[in-house]
C-alpha cells in the first residue's frame, strides 16, 4: 500500500467535495476538515472550479492530502496534478486512465464494482479500489462477496455513505476507508457552517475509532 492510501486508510474517512465557490469557500472548508481531524479532500471535477478550489485548499493547509475526484481525461489528471492534487479518483475503470496516473507515479482509486472492474484492477496492478456507487451496487453486502475472488483489493465504498451506517462499512477488514459528503453537503458550505462541518468530521472519526478498536 502506497503512502497516500496509508494515510487515507489510517484516517478512515474521505470527504468528497463539490464546491461551487471555491475563491470563498476553498481554504475556511480546508481548515474546518483539519480542525475535525479529517486532513483529507477528495475534490470532485463535477465543478468547473476544481483545480482552483485543490490549489487553494492545499495552500491553506499544506498538510491536507487533497486528491481530485470524478476526473475522466488525463487532460484532468494533468490540469489536477499541476494545482497540486496527491490522488486521483475516477467514477468507473478506464485503463487508460489508470495507465496515465501510474506512469505520472500518482495513485489513482478507480470506482470498480463488478467482477469484470476488479479484475481488469488486478491485471493493471491496482490494491485499493473505490466501490461506487456503493449503496446502489448492492453495498456492504456485494463489497464481502467481491472480497472471496478477489481478497487482495482494499475498497473504499462512496455513494449512499452516512454516519447512521458509517460504523457498518468500517468494521469489514476488506474498506480501508469510506467516501462521503454527508459532512460537505452544498447547504453547510454556502451558508459557511464551518463549525457543523468540524463537528460532523469528529464524530465520524470517533465512528471510524470505534469500530477499529472493537474490532
Amino acid at each position: 500500500m502506497n503512502e497516500v492510501s496509508k494515510k487515507i486508510s489510517e484516517v478512515g474517512v474521505v470527504p468528497v467535495i463539490k464546491l461551487d465557490n471555491p475563491a470563498k469557500h476553498a481554504a475556511p472548508l480546508a481548515r474546518a476538515l483539519s480542525l475535525g481531524s479529517i486532513p483529507i479532500a477528495e475534490v470532485t471535477f463535477r465543478a468547473a472550479g476544481a483545480p482552483l478550489a485543490i490549489k487553494l485548499m492545499k495552500e491553506a493547509c499544506p498538510e491536507m492530502l487533497v486528491g481530485a475526484g470524478t476526473v475522466m481525461t488525463t487532460a484532468q489528471v494533468d490540469e489536477a496534478l499541476e494545482a497540486g492534487a496527491s490522488f486521483i479518483v475516477t467514477p468507473g475503470l478506464d485503463p487508460e486512465i489508470v495507465v496515465y496516473c501510474k506512469e505520472k507515479n500518482v495513485p489513482i482509486f478507480p470506482g470498480c464494482t463488478t467482477p469484470t472492474d476488479y479484475h481488469t484492477a488486478f491485471r493493471l496492478g491496482l490494491e485499493t479500489l473505490k466501490f461506487f456507487p456503493a449503496e446502489e451496487s448492492g453495498g456492504l453486502k456485494k463489497i464481502k462477496a467481491m472480497a472471496a475472488p478477489f481478497p487482495m483489493f482494499k475498497i473504499m465504498p462512496t455513494g449512499g455513505i452516512s454516519l447512521n451506517n458509517l460504523k457498518e462499512y468500517i468494521s469489514c477488514p476488506t474498506i480501508c476507508a469510506c467516501g462521503g459528503s454527508y459532512m460537505v453537503k452544498a447547504d453547510l458550505i454556502n451558508g459557511e457552517k464551518w463549525d457543523e462541518i468540524t463537528e460532523l468530521c469528529k464524530k465520524s472519526v470517533d465512528i471510524v475509532k470505534e469500530a477499529r478498536s472493537n474490532g
